[in-house]
């Protein structure tokens, strides 16, 4: 596959780390060249403190593509849920899909780089249908218990799970 070990993703293994090493998502502030003034670089633990702490976000991924059949669109986001143990739930129809869940990330930058991979990502071991993601929503811990209030959230009796349309 890729440059690490035999089965290992390309992307998790770059030619400056070690084999088998995963790569983390940097935000802008992290990169090379983007730190203020021309002095050397922080170390890392004072970088690390200055970080922001990684928070809860909400994320609603809709995908969409050719017809499947039924039971193995259902098969196939049972064992996304299982593979990815935090997702919510899952609503889904012979050619589309809603999921639900919480991802834990330092800034909606990050979450959302997270969610778009997802699909990708676990494609082949959970033998997703090869549809497209046609949605994505983000939103922090805060804003989601605030719709919820509203009333614009999901209903409380939503079940946790795969569930058909």
């Amino acid at each position: 596959m890729g440059r690490g070990r035999p089965g290992t993703p390309p992307w998790t293994a770059g030619p400056s780390q070690p084999r088998g090493a995963e790569r983390t998502l940097a935000s802008v502030g992290d990169l090379p060249g983007d730190r203020p003034g021309p002095g050397p670089a922080r170390p890392a633990a004072v970088r690390a403190a200055d970080r922001p702490a990684e928070r809860l976000w909400h994320v609603t991924l809709s995908l969409s593509g050719d017809e499947a059949p039924l039971p193995e669109v259902r098969r196939a986001l049972e064992q996304l849920a299982h593979d990815h143990p935090f997702l919510l739930t899952s609503r889904y129809a012979a050619d589309h899909a809603e999921i639900r869940y919480w991802e834990q990330a330092r800034d909606l930058h990050d979450a959302a780089a997270i969610a778009l991979r997802l699909w990708g990502e676990h494609k082949a071991t959970a033998r997703l249908p090869p549809w497209e993601i046609v949605g994505l929503e983000v939103i922090d811990r805060a804003t989601w218990h605030q719709r919820v209030a509203e009333g614009y959230g999901p209903p409380p009796a939503t079940p946790v799970g795969v569930h058909p349309y």
